[in-house]
């Protein structure tokens, strides 16, 4: 019998007024799998990341996490399940007048068990993984585009959680810290044993990170495989988004 997916999508329907974003998509996501998602900008990407932790209800189709319909979950029940998840947004959504230390303890003080004594060394074993130790004392405003990513990922792993959401990354960073972030994501599902979602326009730290890519294109997955078969995949869309190519049926 095979094993249910961690996260289980079918027939995903969503629509804003008359732009259809979601299209009856189907996506299974197996446990401690690193699924990334790619596509063009305005395909929906963060809008399916957002369906997962439930911040969107689907107008059809069902979402699933370790069996559970969490379309079906009142908003207490779906308060406690987010819980479960730790996201990370484009520019770390940071609290701009906390210091470092105070952002990732942020979620630790509001929803974990741990003394005091707990939630410091918790902080400090996410600020190591990310490498910023030494900057606990800083604020927001005195750190780089990529410090605060690096934030961002600490306080999203700091109530230590089983799926990790990761929406554009390295979006605007230089080629430098998008390795840096990459290696960081996978250092961060190791260090969890989590599934992680990703989602991102950039073809290389998608073949860095994933173990599957797949591609979202007027609302469903067209292409779904391993870097190394998803560059393979003779699809004309496909190719034109790994070639980067401004003429083709993507943009016809």
């Amino acid at each position: 019998m095979a094993e249910r997916p961690k996260i289980l999508l079918r027939g995903v329907c969503k629509s804003f007024g008359e732009k259809v974003v979601l299209d009856h998509l189907d996506l299974d996501i197996a446990e401690g799998e690193s699924m990334v998602i790619v596509g063009g900008s305005g395909t929906g990407k963060s809008v399916l990341l957002k369906h997962i932790i439930g911040l969107l209800r689907p107008d059809a189709g069902t979402i699933e996490v370790d069996g559970v319909d969490i379309s079906t979950l009142g908003y207490r029940e779906i308060t406690t399940f987010r819980r479960r998840f730790g996201m990370s947004f484009q520019e770390g959504a940071l609290f701009d007048s906390m210091t470092v230390w105070e952002n990732v303890a942020f979620p630790l003080k509001r929803a974990s068990p741990k003394t005091a004594p707990e939630i410091a060394e918790r902080v400090a074993e996410c600020l190591h993984l990310v490498r910023l130790q030494g900057a606990e004392r800083k604020y927001p405003s005195e750190l780089s585009g990529g410090m605060r990513r690096r934030v961002g990922f600490a306080r999203a792993i700091a109530l230590e959680p089983d799926i990790l959401l990761f929406d554009e990354p390295d979006t605007g960073l230089d080629p430098v810290i998008k390795a840096l972030i990459d290696e960081l994501i996978v250092d961060m599902r190791k260090s969890l044993g989590s599934t992680t979602v990703t989602i991102t326009h950039d073809m290389r730290s998608a073949f860095r990170i994933a173990d599957r890519v797949g591609m979202l294109f007027q609302g469903k997955i067209i292409a779904l495989a391993a870097p190394a078969e998803f560059e393979r995949i003779a699809d004309p869309r496909v190719q034109q988004f790994l070639q980067g190519r401004a003429t083709g049926p993507l943009t016809d």
